[in-house]
C-alpha cells in the first residue's frame, strides 16, 4: 500500500511540475507572422536575439507574404504580425482583430531585371519619368517579346503593390499574357528564378541588395516614385477576440522595435555590407 501512495505521489508531483512548465515555456514565447521580407534579408536574425536576450521570450517567426500573415492573425494562429499593405492592415484592426498598428520602418519597392533593359527602364530614371510610364513600357517590350516578367503571385504585400502599379496604368490584362510569369513564391524565390530567366520582376529594396551577390542577371532598373514607398507596421492580436494570444509578450516586443537604440540598429542595417541600409528608421 504504502508502495502505490509512494507511487501516486511522485506521478503527481512529475504531472504538477509537467503542467506548470507547460505555462512557463507557453508564457515566454510568441509567434511572430512576418512577410518573407524581413527574414530574408537578415533583418530579425540581427534584432531577434536581442530582444530574446533582454526578455526571455523566444519568438517563433512564421514567414509568409503580408496576406497570408494578416489570415494568420484572423485564425488567431499567432501573437503578433509586421507587415507591410497599410491598407489591409487598417481594415484588420477596423475587424477588430489587432488591437494598434505601429509603424516601425520603411524601405521602398525597386524594379529589377537583365542589365541589358529591353524595356529602356533605366532611362527613364534618368528622365524622372513616373512609374505608370515605366509600367507600360514593361508591357510593351513584353508583348514585343522582349522580355518576362517575374510576379510573386502570392497574396504579398509585394504582389498587391504590383498588382495596384498595373491598374495604375490601366493595363489590367497584363496576367493573361504569355510573358507575365505568377509564381507563387516568396521574395527571395522570385528573384532567383528572375535572375535564372533574366527576367524583371518588383521587389522591396532590402531584400533584393542582401541577395544580390548571387543575382549576377539582374541590377536595378528603375527606382524613386513615391509610389514606390514600402511602409512596415507591427499589429498585437486583440485579446479581448482571442483568448491565447499572449498579449503582454507581444507589446513588449512593439516597445523594442520603436526604442531608439532598436531604431538606429534598423537604420545602419546593411551599410557595413552592401555600403546602404536595406531598412530606414520609422523616426526618419
Amino acid at each position: 500500500m504504502k508502495k502505490l501512495l509512494k507511487a501516486g505521489l511522485i506521478f503527481a508531483l512529475v504531472v504538477g511540475v509537467g503542467i506548470f512548465m507547460s505555462h512557463e515555456i507557453q508564457a515566454e514565447s510568441i509567434r511572430l507572422a512576418t512577410t518573407t521580407s524581413t527574414e530574408d534579408s537578415g533583418l530579425l536574425d540581427e534584432l531577434l536575439p536581442i530582444f530574446t536576450e533582454e526578455t526571455g521570450i523566444e519568438v517563433e517567426v512564421v514567414a509568409v507574404g503580408t496576406g497570408q500573415a494578416l489570415e494568420i492573425g484572423r485564425r488567431g494562429d499567432a501573437d503578433i504580425l509586421m507587415v507591410h499593405a497599410p491598407d489591409l492592415e487598417k481594415e484588420f484592426i477596423e475587424d477588430g482583430y489587432g488591437t494598434e498598428r505601429t509603424y516601425i520602418m520603411y524601405n521602398d519597392f525597386v524594379i529589377v531585371g537583365p542589365p541589358e533593359d529591353p524595356a529602356g527602364l533605366s532611362d527613364l530614371v534618368g528622365e524622372r519619368a513616373d512609374i505608370e510610364t515605366a509600367m507600360t513600357a514593361i508591357y510593351e517590350a513584353g508583348n514585343d517579346g522582349s522580355l518576362r516578367f517575374l510576379s510573386r503571385g502570392d497574396d504579398s504585400g509585394t504582389y498587391l503593390k504590383e498588382i495596384a502599379l498595373w491598374e495604375m496604368t490601366g493595363l489590367e490584362d497584363v496576367e493573361d499574357t504569355g510573358w507575365y510569369n505568377a509564381l507563387g513564391q516568396g521574395m527571395g524565390s522570385t528573384l532567383i528564378t528572375a535572375n535564372e530567366m533574366a527576367g524583371y520582376a518588383l521587389t522591396d529594396r532590402g531584400t533584393f541588395l542582401s541577395m544580390a551577390e548571387g543575382l549576377a542577371n539582374l541590377k536595378i532598373l528603375y527606382k524613386g516614385d513615391e509610389a514606390l514607398n514600402n511602409p512596415y507596421g507591427i499589429i498585437p492580436l486583440n485579446p479581448e477576440v482571442f483568448e491565447n494570444a499572449n498579449y503582454e509578450a507581444a507589446q513588449q516586443l512593439v516597445d523594442f522595435m520603436v526604442r531608439d537604440d532598436i531604431q538606429k540598429k534598423i537604420g545602419e542595417f546593411g551599410i557595413d555590407t552592401f555600403g546602404q541600409p536595406l531598412f530606414f528608421s520609422g523616426e526618419e
